[in-house]
This record gives structure tokens, C-alpha cells and sequence, in this order.
């Protein structure tokens, strides 16, 4: 009866702890789409790092001795903290490198403008930079965690007291998300954080290594939605070469300059040939073909190449342990925020340690001066010595700043009698006496924390700022109409019976009309009275009984249709 009962319910238990397949599909997707965003694709808000690169720059500060070391060595540090291999951490380093601001490198890193790749790591080397330990690191004011094996201790967040992340820029897809956060320049961040502690108004807008112009008026403050168009630095040579001394951010000179071929063998522009002089310095050389404008062909570079690219940023940042969409100027002020708050943390350690080390200073001179180690001579146990000590300080305890505790009495029976001999009072008073005045200083600089704040920002501007000048010039650019700069490549052909026009391989055989570009507009008008206009393409129809068609050049002040008809009704000629 019993067994009976038992396989009656067995079937029942196993429903309610059982889980449908399309819910562990559910529940999978949800914990890999958090942990892609949180741990891999998308950079935190405080220090501006992904854990991939906060990782390698906490390796590079555990191996630093001031020596350059190889990359294959951090790469391999750096893999006992990152669970996901050495090429994902390797490419990662490269790129931080190559942005010359967290790390000193030495050897072939690569070039961000020809995008060659950098040497093997076991041939590169790199070091973290002046800059990168003064901002960076603070074991006392670090969060730490557990590394992914339990064994090692690693930082949540780096205390960043600089806003990394605007300044280097990040990119990244997560699943159901993405980030895209333009680098800006390095002075033009910290005036801007001076800016936000004065209660000034702030603007910032990117600026990237590989120069160029950039037009920042629809940036939006870098949220969704917004633009900026980039463009090479060009310069007319004379009436047959144009030189590109600076490309767009996001290019390479080698996509560069197949953009440029790609068009020409298109006959979207007429050039003769590319020549790359690329060393020390961007140089491309386009020569023209005969009788071909210079300013027509830049024009026509802007508008078919990648000598002009839109780019469309996307602030996403992982904040409170989730992903936000912000503005730039949003993550500066919070950046800045965090900054304060990290020198404010800073100060109070410093004074904690000062007070502490004050304290045990004041002790050491009341001991030895008042010769309070002599009362412990008849003490026969441990704990006679440590009421001794404290019975002999009793006098003198109203003279310090904290209470005396047992290991402020242990740490005076430490004091060994060499010293005791020694013991210089006008040295202990003049050391005491600097101690206060360090403690008075700190004091002042809690008490007056903002003004503090600006003057620890104006001196990594003084220190770090040579050299970080703005890179991209900011303007407004004309909008380029393509069709005003395309070359007629095509010819057009027209069947009038039929009412089919193009410039296929179909349309060959049929009435040649006149040279067009393959993106020129069609106006085409009827015997019936309609017309109408119509983009071109290889062959399209139109209406049978043409009786005229032509290239439609919009606004074009030197074309004027007349078009005579005969109202229906009134039987009037207008």
C-alpha cells in the first residue's frame, strides 16, 4: 500500500521540481546577457575601464619596479585575475598602449593611423606611466574583490581620480546594447572639471590622435541620437595633386585609400593614382587626371570616400551595477564628484596616520622624559608591567588626543634602550612640532576641500598637460550635395514607345540621350499631358508615349520648363 502511494506521488514531485526547457533558455540568456555587459562590453562609469583592462593595469602595478616589462609577462599575470585568455587580454593592452596616456611602451606597438598590427609580446615591452601611478592607485581607498578562482584579491574599481573614460574614449557591444564614447582631449577635461567645482558651464567635445576636422554641432553632448562628422585634413598641392596630411577617426590610411580607389573605378571621382608617403607623418598624394578641378575632386573625396565619415555616438556606462545612458557632460561632473571624493578619503587617511604617529611620538617623549620605564624594574609578570606603564602615564593623559590602549603600552615596551639613551628631547619637540603643522595643513585642506580639489586638477594640468593639446580642429562643415559633385559616368539611354529609360546593359540598343551620373534624378514628360520625376537607375519604366525627357538638376536657375495644356472643361489653353 504503501509502494502504491509512493509511485502515485513520485510523478507529482518531479512536475514541480522540473523546469521547461524554454524556461532554462530564459534563464541562461539572462545571466549571459548580464554578465557580458557587467564583466566584458561595457565600462565603468568611476575608473572608465572594462574588467579586462582594469585587471591588466592592477598586474602591471602588482609586477611594477619602475623597469619595463615584457608583454608576454603582464599578459600572463594579468591571466590569474581575467578568465578569458591571452589574445583577449593581449589586444586589449595593445590598445591601451597605443593611446599613449596609462602606459610608457617601448618597442613596435603598432600605428593606430596605417592600422599595422604591433609585434609578438614576447618582443614589446611596457610600464605604467607617471601619470597612471599618481591618479590610478591607492591600496587604502581601492574596493577590493575576490579573483574569479577565489585565490587573489583584485579591485572592484580603480580610484581614478581623472576622468579616464571621456579621455580615452571606449567601444563595445553587449548583447541588447552597445556603448560608444568618444575620446576628448586630455587639457580640455581637466579645465573643464576646474569648470564644474567653480560652477562654471561646461562644454566638451571629442578630439582624436589621428587629427582631422570634426563638425561636433549635432554631438547632443555624445547621448543617442547624436552626430559628428570627421574629415581628413586636405590640401591642394597645385592644379594636379591633392596631399591628405591628417585622416578621420575610425580609418586607417589603407581603407583610406581603397575608399578612394573604390570610387574611382566607379567614376564617382577621376584621379590618375594614390601615391602613400605615410612615415612620421600622414602623406597621401592623389594625383588628378588632365583637366580634372582640385576643389571639385575634394569635394567629390568628402562626399564618395571615407575622407569624410559620420560617427554616431552612444554613452552607455555600467553604473550602481548597471548599465546607463548618459550624456558626457553627465559622466564629467560625476567623474569629478568621485574625484573629490577620493582626495577627501585621501586626506582623512593621511590625517588619521598623522594623528596615530603624533600620539606614539607624545608617548614615546612622556615615557622617556618622565623615565616611566624605570617603574616597571620591580614588575614580575606581564600584566604588572602593562598597569605599571599605565599608572605612570596617568599624570599625562589629558595632554593627548586619544585614549591610551594596550597596544600603545606594548608598542613602548618595544623601545629599545639604545634609543632610550639617545634620546634627543629638542629633536622630539621639533618633530612634534612639524607633525602639527603637517596635521594643521590637512585640516585646512578638508576644511576648504574644493579649493583643494581645483589646485590638485591645475597640477596635473601643469605636470601632464605638455604635448596633450587639441589634435582635431573644430568646425562647421558645408554639406556636400552629391549630385552637384558626381562625374557623369554613365550614359543615358531612352526607349520614347515604350517608356523605358537607364543606362544598362538592356537599354544599349535604344536612343542614346546624354551623358548622367548614376545618381542623377529623370524628368520625363508624356504625350497625355503628365510628367514626372524619377530616379535613375539600369532600366526603369516611366510611361509609355515620351515625348521629352532630360537630367533633372534641382534648383538648377539655368533650366525653365514652359508646359502648355488645355483645361478639361472650360476647353482653355493655359
Amino acid at each position: 500500500m504503501i509502494e502504491e502511494e509512493e509511485l502515485e506521488n513520485k510523478p507529482e514531485h518531479q512536475e514541480e521540481d522540473s523546469i521547461g526547457v524554454s524556461g532554462m533558455f530564459e534563464s541562461w540568456f539572462l545571466d549571459y546577457a548580464s554578465y557580458v555587459i557587467l564583466e566584458r562590453a561595457v565600462p565603468s562609469i568611476f575608473d572608465g575601464l572594462k574588467p579586462v583592462q582594469r585587471r591588466i593595469l592592477h598586474a602591471m602595478d602588482e609586477l611594477d619596479d619602475g623597469r619595463f616589462n615584457k608583454v608576454a609577462n603582464i599578459i600572463g599575470t594579468t591571466m590569474s585575475y581575467h578568465p578569458h585568455g591571452d589574445m583577449s587580454i593581449g589586444d586589449a593592452l595593445v590598445n591601451m598602449g597605443q593611446k599613449d596616456l596609462m602606459m610608457d611602451c617601448q618597442g613596435n606597438w603598432g600605428d593606430i593611423r596605417t592600422g599595422d598590427r604591433s609585434a609578438a609580446p614576447r618582443y614589446i615591452e611596457a610600464r605604467l606611466s607617471k601619470f597612471a601611478l599618481e591618479v590610478a592607485f591607492n591600496p587604502q581607498t581601492t574596493e577590493w574583490g575576490l579573483s574569479y578562482d577565489g585565490r587573489k584579491k583584485e579591485p572592484i574599481d580603480l580610484p581614478m581620480k581623472f576622468p579616464l573614460l571621456l579621455a580615452q574614449g571606449a567601444e563595445g557591444i553587449a548583447v541588447g546594447l552597445a556603448t560608444k564614447i568618444l575620446p576628448h582631449n586630455f587639457c580640455e577635461l581637466i579645465q573643464a572639471s576646474i569648470d564644474i567645482l567653480e560652477k562654471k558651464p561646461v562644454t566638451i567635445y571629442p578630439d582624436f590622435l589621428t587629427g582631422g576636422l570634426a563638425d561636433c554641432s549635432k554631438y547632443e553632448d555624445g547621448k543617442r541620437g547624436g552626430k559628428v562628422r570627421v574629415r581628413a585634413r586636405m590640401e591642394i598641392v597645385d592644379k594636379k595633386t591633392i596631399a591628405i596630411r591628417e585622416i578621420p577617426f575610425s580609418t586607417t590610411t589603407v581603407s583610406l585609400i581603397d575608399s578612394i580607389l573604390v570610387a574611382n573605378d566607379k567614376g564617382k571621382i577621376k584621379i590618375k593614382k594614390v601615391l602613400d608617403n605615410t612615415a612620421a607623418e600622414v602623406e597621401i598624394l592623389i594625383e588628378l587626371q588632365p583637366g580634372i578641378s582640385p576643389s571639385v575632386t575634394m569635394d567629390a573625396l568628402f562626399a564618395f570616400t571615407q575622407c569624410e565619415v559620420g560617427i554616431s555616438p552612444n554613452c552607455c556606462v555600467i553604473h550602481n551595477d548597471k548599465p546607463v545612458f548618459l550624456g558626457v557632460s553627465e559622466i564629467l561632473k560625476i567623474n569629478t564628484d568621485h574625484t573629490v571624493a577620493l582626495l577627501k578619503r585621501e586626506l582623512e587617511i593621511k590625517l588619521a596616520e598623522l594623528e596615530d604617529k603624533w600620539h606614539f611620538s607624545s608617548l614615546e617623549k612622556i615615557f622617556i622624559e618622565n623615565r616611566i620605564y624605570r617603574d616597571i624594574e620591580e614588575c614580575e609578570t606581564w600584566e604588572a608591567v602593562i598597569e605599571a606603564i599605565d599608572k605612570g602615564l596617568d599624570p599625562f593623559k589629558h595632554l593627548l588626543m586619544r585614549e591610551v590602549t594596550r597596544d600603545d603600552i606594548i608598542r613602548l615596551t618595544e623601545i629599545k634602550i639604545k634609543r632610550i639613551s639617545r634620546y634627543d628631547a629638542f629633536k622630539a619637540d621639533e618633530a612634534l612640532k612639524a607633525l602639527e603643522d603637517e596635521m594643521k595643513a590637512v585640516k585646512s585642506n578638508l576644511k576648504h576641500l574644493i579649493a583643494y580639489s581645483i589646485k590638485y586638477f591645475e597640477n596635473l594640468l601643469a605636470k601632464y598637460g605638455k604635448g596633450r593639446e587639441r589634435k582635431t580642429e573644430l568646425t562647421n562643415f558645408d554639406v556636400v550635395e552629391i549630385k552637384t559633385v558626381a562625374f557623369n559616368n554613365e550614359k543615358l539611354y531612352v526607349n520614347l514607345t515604350e517608356g523605358f529609360i537607364g543606362f544598362g546593359k538592356d537599354m544599349k540598343k535604344e536612343q542614346f540621350l546624354s551623358d548622367c551620373s548614376d545618381i542623377d534624378d529623370i524628368i520625363c514628360f508624356m504625350r497625355d499631358g503628365k510628367y514626372k520625376i524619377v530616379p535613375i537607375k539600369e532600366k526603369v519604366f516611366v510611361g509609355k508615349d515620351i515625348i521629352h525627357c532630360a537630367v533633372w538638376k534641382k534648383n538648377d536657375e539655368r533650366t525653365t520648363y514652359n508646359a502648355i495644356y488645355r483645361d478639361g472643361k472650360s476647353r482653355k489653353n493655359y
